[in-house]
């Protein structure tokens, strides 16, 4: 990340008019208020070669812009959870979510983030595969743009946001097939048939 006079300056897709923070903020489920992780800890985190490479080993990049699924621990939500490091305490503040860490690796820690206020800053998913880990496929953007930008995709019957598995269930479902090709040791064009067969599996048109 730039910075000029000691400020960070925006990153890609970020709004200006967000005030910046010296920690970021996360949600996790059970926890009814956002736990705070110091911006240094997420620069340990992302340069350190160890964890990267376990980050790594948990998501399954395609090629031609597609997804890039999570094959690890899935959260209600249907978002990655990668444990970044075990921290001391009652909450599970070294657990992450993975395409939070993802889009900072790519681009630098984000000054802020946070799901409170409607206008916090969040990562959205342009692809609307809570399961994907592409920072090409995130954006920086607001809890109420968020929320808008669901509403109106969550009715075109092709989008995955209409998966009746729900955003998790579809997210485990593809991780376990790429998983089970894996472990097959399946080439790359079979690996994708899988994965067309998994997503599909769910879509509404597909079960009549």
């Amino acid at each position: 990340m730039s910075f000029v006079d000691g400020a960070p300056l925006p990153l890609p897709g970020m709004p200006d008019n967000i005030p910046a923070s010296p920690a970021l903020q996360m949600t996790l489920i059970g926890h009814p208020q956002p736990v705070r992780i110091p911006e240094r800890l997420w620069r340990s985190w992302l340069d350190e070669p160890s964890v990267v490479a376990r980050f790594e080993s948990k998501r399954y990049r395609r090629h031609q812009n597609r997804c890039w699924p999570w094959i690890g621990g899935v959260s209600s939500t249907g978002h990655g959870s990668f444990r970044a490091a075990s921290l001391p305490g009652p909450s599970r503040r070294g657990t992450v979510p993975a395409h939070l860490f993802a889009y900072q690796l790519e681009h630098g820690v984000i000054p802020r983030l946070g799901w409170s206020n409607a206008d916090d800053a969040v990562l959205c998913h342009q692809c609307d595969f809570a399961g994907c880990t592409n920072p090409a496929h995130l954006r920086l953007g607001t809890n109420s743009t968020n929320r808008s930008e669901y509403d109106l995709r969550r009715r075109n019957i092709t989008s995955p946001l209409a998966d009746v598995r729900g955003p998790a269930g579809r997210t485990r479902a593809v991780a376990a097939t790429i998983r089970t090709a894996l472990d097959q040791r399946d080439d790359h064009d079979t690996i994708e048939h899988r994965i067309h067969d998994a997503e599909q599996a769910g879509m509404p048109f597909t079960l009549w």
